[in-house]
């Protein structure tokens, strides 16, 4: 996948969060690196051939030492061509080193730039809000977004107005359970052609959860740091195996119809995921395609034919069982409830863990390893695979029976 060929930008920008840049070297800096040279890459050879704009929306260092904000400057310096306009905002990691103040005083020494920021550029209006305390907007930030939102609206009423904080808008996107804020809801939802651009939770961006519209659009913007997820039944935690392997941006464009398209990008591996989001008509809720209404399906995961579970490293009152990956006609398979069952159909063990689907190279088989289980016990394993969208295997894949 690609840019939509059939698609003629005006507008092209490019959106990252929770970079998360420390005082020394580290994976973060050669990421945010490879991002930037990335965009111009895939501009170049295009009839468009710009990017206009970098956004950043927060957390672009981990703690806002002097340090890691000198080094993001740097990157910025060495990296981004004339003609990108660059806009970042801070939240709760900047705040990190001596407060918000101080980030604030630094952030300007540093960067040059205000905090908060409305910009037109091609024609379509951008705005940009800083977080307070933490990650909350008190009550002169609530004011001045709603003032920047009309100011937009009334100048293009039809146009889509994008926005950028750093948490989620509760309730939008997922991650926005663990990782969401409601002070802005009541202001966004009057404004249907809002774009609303947010991170803080490292949810990657592939999951079609991540776009989200209802009263506005939502869209989670991942993270070049480490992966956490929104769910909480895994045996890992929040945060899955691997996780430190995450490199994910959205490159995004409008064209001179008012329609946008948006796409999402993976780092490690240099590859489009296979989605374009698209957005024909931002002001208009009754013309939105990614709503609630997706829950209402009947796609559902499926093991294949030649699908089995192995079982391996059989041990007094444990064993490993891996299994091949389950198949779905769209998107991906979300995770995998793996339950252990005495002889007499009672589930004894119950492992959730995820398809890893945030990685684009997806593995093909999984395992799941088991103990403090009965010795002189029979067992089977019985493993069911779920959509995103709440839908089950209606088979599950079963093992042999497991003599302990």
């Amino acid at each position: 996948m690609g840019f939509d060929k059939d698609f003629s930008p005006v507008l092209r920008f490019m959106v990252v969060s929770d970079v998360h840049y420390k005082n020394e070297h580290s994976a973060e800096r050669e990421r945010m690196e490879k991002a930037i040279k990335t965009a111009y890459e895939l501009s170049d050879g295009e009839k468009y051939s710009k990017l206009d704009a970098l956004y950043v929306v927060g957390d672009f260092a981990n703690n806002g030492s002097p340090e890691q904000m000198r080094a993001f400057k740097k990157t910025l310096d060495e990296n981004i061509r004339e003609g990108t306009e660059i806009t970042l905002s801070l939240a709760s990691h900047e705040y990190g080193y001596n407060g918000e103040q101080g980030a604030l005083e630094r952030f300007s020494e540093i960067f040059a730039m205000e905090p908060d920021t409305h910009k037109v550029i091609n024609g379509y209006h951008f705005i940009s809000i800083t977080s307070t305390k933490g990650c909350h907007f008190d009550e002169a930030k609530q004011e001045w977004a709603a003032r920047e939102l009309k100011k937009a609206a009334e100048a293009s009423p039809k146009k889509p107005i994008f926005f950028f904080q750093h948490p989620h808008i509760s309730g939008t996107v997922y991650g926005s359970i663990n990782w969401g804020e409601d002070e802005l809801t009541a202001i966004l939802m009057n404004y249907p052609q809002v774009i609303d651009f947010s991170g803080h939770s490292h949810a990657p961006i592939n999951d079609p959860r991540s776009i989200h519209q209802k009263h506005f659009t939502s869209l989670g913007t991942g993270t070049l740091s480490y992966f956490e997820l929104d769910e909480f039944d895994k045996i890992y935690g929040t945060v899955p195996p691997r996780a430190n392997i995450a490199a994910q941006m959205l490159i995004v464009e409008a064209d001179a119809r008012n329609r946008v398209r948006i796409y999402p990008y993976d780092l490690i591996t240099s590859n489009f995921f296979p989605y374009t989001w698209k957005i024909d008509s931002a002001w208009d809720p009754s013309s939105f395609l990614y709503t609630d209404k997706r829950y209402k399906t009947d796609i559902a995961p499926y093991f294949g034919e030649n699908a089995r579970v192995r079982i391996s490293d059989i041990i007094p009152g444990g064993f490993t069982a891996e299994f091949d990956c389950a198949e779905i006609d769209e998107d991906y398979v979300d995770d995998y409830n793996v339950y252990v069952k005495k002889s007499d159909g009672t589930i004894v063990r119950n492992s959730t863990v995820w398809s890893e689907y945030y990685f684009y190279d997806m593995p093909k088989v999984l395992s799941v390893s088991f103990s403090g289980l009965d010795e002189g016990e029979n067992y089977t394993v019985e493993i069911y695979a779920n959509s995103f969208w709440k839908t089950c295997t209606e088979k599950p894949l079963t093992s042999d029976v497991i003599s302990l």
